[in-house]
Order: structure tokens, then C-alpha cells, then sequence
């Protein structure tokens, strides 16, 4: 499941999803983090079924939020996202 590279795509987008304090779509969680609409909804396809994000299934467009229990869920992928931030120098 995991991949054994962080892009700074993903460190970007992760970097906006833990940086709202909304709800956000594919499309805004894109925009924040200027990368493509399908790129994010890869990531936060990925993030759900780590557990770093949280999926709400509304319409339209589910939305996704940075999860408060991502650390005991996931505790290795986390690590190494925000080891990600730290070496994009993104922090």
C-alpha cells in the first residue's frame, strides 16, 4: 500500500490539508497546494486508507480533513510526511 517515496507533490498537499481548519475538497486541497485535481484525489485516496485523513461523504465532492488520530493510525507514514515537510523545507 505504501509507497516508498514522498513527493513534494504530496508533501505540499499534506502540508495544506493539516494547515485547514475546514473541511476541504480534491479541488481546494489542489488549489492550496498547486498541484493537479486527480493528484489530489490520489492523496487523499491514499490518506484515507492510511488513516491520516478523515472522509466525509457528502454531495456534492466529499470532503477531507487532517485527522487528530493520524499519529495512532499511522504513526510510520506520518513521520515520514513531516520528515518530508522538513526536507522540502516546508515547515
Amino acid at each position: 500500500m505504501e509507497c516508498s517515496e514522498i513527493s513534494i507533490q504530496e508533501a505540499r498537499a499534506f502540508k495544506s490539508l493539516r494547515a485547514s481548519s475546514k473541511w476541504m475538497t480534491n479541488k481546494e486541497l489542489a488549489a492550496t497546494s498547486n498541484i493537479a485535481d486527480r493528484t489530489a484525489r490520489s492523496f487523499t485516496k491514499k490518506w484515507v486508507d492510511l488513516g491520516i485523513a478523515d472522509l466525509a461523504e457528502v454531495s456534492p465532492g466529499h470532503r477531507y480533513r487532517y485527522s487528530g488520530m493520524a499519529d495512532r493510525r499511522n504513526k510510520a507514514y506520518l513521520s515520514r510526511l513531516i520528515a518530508a515537510l522538513e526536507i522540502f523545507e516546508m515547515n
